[in-house]
């Protein structure tokens, strides 16, 4: 069935194009604009001038001459608006102030002891509130709040399951639009990792990886041709519990012999407590990588074993997936020295040489900021894909 529609309607979805082209293409000139959507140079001019006048547009300085005149160059206004990302861990809250190309502004991270939804929900209200008075003065002020959540997320912004923070049903998007009034967009903390590093990071390049987020749990942000691929019922990633060993250590979803009783954060620490370092009960990761630069007996040894069932898992992925590239990012990339010749060396052997052959592996190259940056961009995704349908 052919689809029409309104003059008006058709001036909107060219306004979002050359803006769109504009955000991701600047410094950029008129002509090529025209050139690279197709639209006449008219039409571009017309609608550059409505963008100049919104204040998303800026004119620059002159640029190269082809041939004739030389073109003004437009700019893309970073600071028109702002958002707020959030990576919300186990243990941690990250939040963040970027403007509209994802540049980090403000950011605030405190750490967290008391897990309760009342006690947690309380403290990012009030981190997101302190960052929103810090904000810039901006045409547009916060277009939105984007917060990465360790669980299953549906489409409603509701925390289904959160086994690590010990949360279910949680309308968490509610709860925010009733304290902020502002679009609010909640998901799983790896699918923000893996729009992070696409947009900003070590897979700005490619059009399929794979975000593998190591914290307390494991999960996948999963790229596929330049999209988040979510799965029939929105909850792809969860490969923390694809099973290693039918009769592994027993993990937080009930099941045993899940990757992440193997390979994560919270394994590792547990492992930590057999060497008896310092006076905690249970070391900490900063604690740990202090040692294993010392050279403390055992601590490179339980880090590369770590690594070895990173690897393991990993290549599995390899085999499913056959990405491009892989980026191992959240805290245990923070330990890339101690755990990259392990992972390599199980994943060498364990993936097949076709697959394996064209896969690269990589560190996040946005440290922890992976997930609270991702979460920005559905923000300001969100703000500007409203603006496709509402553009007067």
């Amino acid at each position: 069935m052919k689809i029409t529609g309104d003059h008006q309607l058709i001036k909107k979805i060219n306004t979002y194009i050359v803006l769109d082209t504009i955000r991701r293409e600047f410094p950029i000139s008129r002509a090529d604009i025209s050139a690279k959507t197709g639209l006449n140079k008219a039409t571009v001019s017309g609608l550059v001038s409505e963008l100049i006048e919104a204040h998303f547009v800026t004119e620059t300085g002159l640029g190269e001459s082809s041939g004739g005149r030389k073109p003004m160059m437009l700019l893309f206004n970073q600071q028109a608006g702002y958002a707020i990302g959030v990576d919300l861990g186990v243990n941690y809250i990250l939040a963040m102030i970027t403007d509209l190309s994802g540049a980090i502004v403000k950011e605030k991270k405190i750490e967290l002891a008391d897990l309760e939804v009342e006690a947690v929900t309380d403290k990012l209200k009030r981190t997101i509130h302190g960052l929103i008075r810090k904000a810039p003065p901006s045409p547009y002020g916060i277009v939105g709040i984007g917060v990465g959540v360790p669980g299953l997320v549906d489409d409603q912004g509701r925390v289904l399951s959160a086994p690590n923070l010990g949360w279910e049903s949680v309308p968490l998007r509610d709860m925010l639009q009733a304290e902020f009034g502002l679009e609010v967009s909640i998901d799983n903390e790896a699918n923000a990792g893996a729009l992070g590093e696409k947009e900003f990071g070590a897979g700005r390049a490619v059009s399929n990886l794979l975000y593998i987020s190591v914290g307390i749990g494991i999960g996948a942000g999963i790229i596929l041709n330049d999209a988040l691929y979510r799965g029939v019922s929105g909850f792809s990633g969860e490969v923390g519990h694809m099973m290693l060993a039918q009769d592994g250590p027993r993990c937080g979803c009930g099941n045993r012999g899940c990757w992440e009783t193997f390979a994560s954060e919270k394994a590792l620490l547990l492992q930590a407590n057999k060497l008896r370092l310092g006076d905690e009960p249970t070391p900490r990761l900063h604690a740990l990588l202090a040692a294993a630069k010392q050279d403390v007996t055992g601590v490179r040894e339980l880090f590369a074993d770590t690594g070895h069932w990173l690897g393991i898992g990993i290549a599995n992925l390899v085999n499913v997936f056959n990405p491009a590239l892989i980026v191992i990012g959240n805290r245990m990339s923070l330990a890339s020295e101690w755990i990259a010749d392990s992972i390599h060396e199980s994943l060498d052997t364990r993936s097949l040489a076709f697959h394996r052959k064209h896969t690269s592996v990589a560190y996040s190259q946005l440290g922890m900021a992976s997930s609270a940056l991702g979460a920005a961009s559905m923000a300001i995704g969100h703000f500007f894909s409203k603006m496709k349908a509402t553009w007067e």
